[in-house]
């Protein structure tokens, strides 16, 4: 399953913007998704996911409080708000649908992807300082 991601741009440093993943063909809402993202010369990291059976969320440390991913399932897509940018946030951002998932407690621990799994078109954000 690939996603498209969309809304990436220029913004200054404490800025806002919101990314968009879509699919055709089939509801978002029966997958988990999750939020990647790769700045150059650096690993790719997941960023946030959604459950979709229980809700529950995830975010990596460095965009708690900044950041809020949800679904809006009349339009099938997910959405990554993202507040109080920093030039950090910059890099290309993914969604995915096919993500390993690690609970404790039913609380989201992290989200992987398989090493091989392919990846959709991805969005640029870049944060000015």
């Amino acid at each position: 399953v690939q996603l498209q991601a969309s809304g990436g741009g220029l913004v200054q440093s404490g800025g806002s913007l919101r990314l968009s993943c879509a699919a055709s063909g089939f509801p978002l809402d029966y997958y988990a998704i999750g939020w990647f993202r790769q700045a150059p010369g650096k690993e790719r990291e997941g960023v946030a996911c959604i459950d979709n059976i229980s809700g529950s969320t995830y975010y990596t440390d460095s965009v708690k409080g900044r950041f809020t991913i949800s679904r809006d399932k009349a339009k099938n897509t997910v959405y990554l708000q993202m507040n109080n940018l920093k030039p950090e946030d910059t890099a290309v951002y993914h969604c995915a649908a096919d993500l390993d998932i690690n609970w404790s407690d039913s609380s989201i621990i992290n989200f992987t992807r398989a090493p091989d799994a392919a990846w959709g078109q991805g969005t640029l954000v870049t944060v000015s300082s």
